[in-house]
């Protein structure tokens, strides 16, 4: 997708936040599966110990092949589900030792938009309504004062007044999800957790919303937690990439950097499969080849081993652990010495 291609309008600077919103070290996320009433339980570890720091007015992509875990970690940090270990701190506070009621009011700041536009807006309940709702459950606003937010926000999102008083099905898909951009920020988040937003969408569309994201981001000073399995959308919208592989971070750093240059194998093998016109840069591309071993039986060493071309002993015997290379972290025994593909 060449959404780069659309410009962006340019937006007056926010204030930013001191400090940052997310910080997460070594969280982890694990489920019991249970196989029959007889038998032990297996555990899954959807989310093996992940650390990142994400600023206000900063994109973290996260991104890796169905199953990688991406879409787990987006629930643990929008506090839908619980970490299993680790330490998770929205806005300086400790989210796992927190207080029940710290943490309700802690869910304020951090909303979600969903993949799916059309399964995301209640179908029964006109745009204001569904717009309204949040501040009818967190605020006590009159309902005037919660109705002239709710239409400014729809101007702010691209949204004309008339469409306050319409149904979500009288929408397309694009302005579907401009509508769920702006229930999202209804309550003022300081972090949007945004998974898959655009790839319901056509590609003239998804250029549209994830400028708005943008102009949105510059405007209100937003974090942003941006889940996608769609490398052209990361390399438009993202300051820094985080590379996941069954539920572990294989290599996180600057967009920048990590397109010019991947390190880790598996990046290599995602940039590979980014379509290409030019039929050298084809020739030279080595797209990852084999199945994603099971999440409940991972390989002994490197987990990505069993599909690495340059795997060696060391690689099945010993986890490599993430350590600083070239500015980025890469959890790979031999990153220095791998030729990088080129992107």
């Amino acid at each position: 997708m060449n959404a780069a291609a659309v410009p962006r309008t340019p937006a007056a600077p926010a204030r930013v936040p001191a400090g940052p919103v997310v910080v997460a070290r070594d969280v982890t996320r694990v489920y019991e599966i249970r196989h029959g009433a007889f038998r032990e339980r297996a555990r899954l570890q959807a989310v093996g110990g992940v650390s990142f720091t994400l600023d206000a007015g900063r994109t973290l992509a996260v991104v890796g092949e169905s199953g990688c875990g991406k879409s787990t970690l987006a629930r643990v940090v929008s506090l839908l589900e619980a970490p299993t270990s680790g330490a998770l701190a929205l806005a300086g506070v400790d989210v796992v030792r927190a207080a029940p009621g710290a943490r309700a009011a802690l869910r304020k700041s951090v909303q979600m938009v969903f993949q799916n536009p059309y399964g995301s807006l209640n179908p029964r309940k006109k745009i204001g309504a569904i717009l309204e709702a949040p501040l009818e459950i967190n605020t006590t606003l009159a309902q005037a004062e919660r109705a002239e937010r709710a239409k400014a926000m729809l101007a702010r999102v691209g949204l004309r007044p008339e469409h306050y008083v319409r149904y979500p099905h009288m929408f397309s898909g694009g302005q579907r999800q401009r509508i769920a951009i702006a229930r999202a920020l209804m309550l003022s988040p300081a972090l949007v957790v945004a998974d898959e937003p655009v790839s319901a969408l056509d590609v003239s569309v998804q250029a549209q919303v994830l400028n708005l994201m943008a102009d949105l981001q510059d405007e209100l000073g937003l974090a942003y937690l941006f889940i996608s399995h769609d490398l052209g959308v990361v390399r438009h919208i993202a300051d820094e990439v985080l590379v996941m592989y069954l539920g572990l971070a294989m290599e996180q750093g600057p967009v920048g950097s990590i397109f010019a240059r991947p390190l880790h194998p598996y990046t290599q093998a995602l940039l590979a499969s980014v379509p290409a016109m030019a039929g050298a840069a084809r020739a030279r591309r080595e797209p990852l080849k084999g199945e994603l071993p099971s999440p409940l039986n991972p390989p002994a060493g490197c987990v990505f081993s069993t599909r690495c071309p340059h795997a060696q002993a060391r690689c099945q015997a010993e986890r490599p652990a993430a350590r600083a290379v070239e500015g980025r972290q890469v959890a790979c025994h031999f990153a220095e010495t791998i030729t990088p593909a080129r992107p």
